[in-house]
């Protein structure tokens, strides 16, 4: 079967997961296809193999012999103290649990006899709280785009279902026309892990998508099944990356990144006193770890706001 071009874009390894032909160059192709049998999403892969790209590149840098079998734990630590003196430590762990599953991936395939990290331990991430945006300057940013246009109407409805859902940039940007379910005024997304998600949005969500599409169907690319479209076709994540920027310089809240929306709705449905389960489920979290990550935004907010509702002092 001949594959379309979306398909053999998918399929290949990016060019900067590629930076040598020599074996761990090779391996690291190996390594690309074992995580495609593995089903792991376009962005997974992409992670994985920039973590190993960095490190051959690293070794190529330093004259050490890419050689799997000589590769120790000392060459990892080395690697990963030099990559953190110019990233932030949640990068610096990221490409710590991406290179042990290279790693792990390579021992059981044989290549290797031992794990050269296997008595290492993860990087410490401080935590650093994401700043929140309160509603009124979710307002303002979605004044910024309460126009007529196409753009507006677009812009308007994507900020509006990112707020009122939570869901990831990537899970938005991945959406189809029929991922809208205005019947039970839900989108569904695929989540990490390949798992479908369930995201329900208000109505105010739902008028704004609803004004968006009609729009979307006067354009000559409106029969592509991909949710937002730009200038020229489908819209990106990064465009959506690019979007959510501009549109926060605009609102006069500086730079404001797509993540900041996740956590605001994250912290607002905690202060709201929403379920810390059914949080989960609707953010689409797989641990307590996460949660409390994200409820770290703010928290010391929703602290000070529960005592002033239940003080024991102002009881007495």
């Amino acid at each position: 079967m001949v594959k379309t071009r979306t398909e053999k874009v998918a399929n290949a390894l990016p060019p900067w997961s590629a930076p040598s032909a020599g074996q761990l160059g090779s391996l690291a192709r190996s390594f690309d296809r074992s995580l495609r049998a593995m089903n792991r999403s376009e962005s997974t892969r992409q992670q994985y193999l920039m973590s190993v790209s960095q490190f051959i590149t690293f070794l190529h840098n330093a004259g050490i012999p890419e050689d799997p079998a000589k590769l120790g734990r000392e060459h990892v630590e080395t690697f990963l103290a030099d990559f953190a003196a110019s990233h932030a430590p949640a990068t610096v762990q990221t490409r710590y649990k991406c290179l042990r599953l290279f790693f792990s991936y390579l021992l059981e395939e044989s290549e290797i006899s031992t794990h050269p990290m296997a008595n290492m331990k993860p990087p410490q991430v401080p935590a650093v709280p994401v700043p929140v945006l309160d509603p009124v300057q979710l307002a303002s940013l979605l004044d910024t785009c309460k126009g007529k246009s196409f753009e507006e109407r677009r812009d308007n409805a994507a900020l509006r279902l990112f707020i009122d859902t939570g869901m990831r940039r990537g899970e938005l940007a991945g959406l189809r026309v029929d991922d809208i379910d205005f019947e039970t005024d839900v989108a569904v997304v695929v989540g990490k892990g390949r798992r479908p998600r369930v995201c329900p949005f208000g109505a105010r969500t739902g008028q704004a998508l609803d004004r968006y599409l009609r729009e979307r169907g006067r354009r000559p690319d409106g029969a592509l099944p991909w949710l937002w479209l730009g200038r020229k076709g489908r819209l990106t994540d990064s465009g959506f990356l690019q979007m959510v920027k501009r549109r926060g310089r605009e609102a006069g809240l500086g730079e404001v990144h797509p993540h900041q929306l996740r956590h605001s709705f994250a912290h607002d449905w905690l202060a709201q006193g929403g379920q810390e389960g059914e949080l989960m489920r609707l953010a689409g979290w797989g641990s307590r770890q996460m949660l409390q990550r994200y409820a770290a935004s703010a928290g010391d907010e929703r602290a000070r706001a529960s005592h002033r509702r239940m003080g024991l002092g102002d009881r007495l």
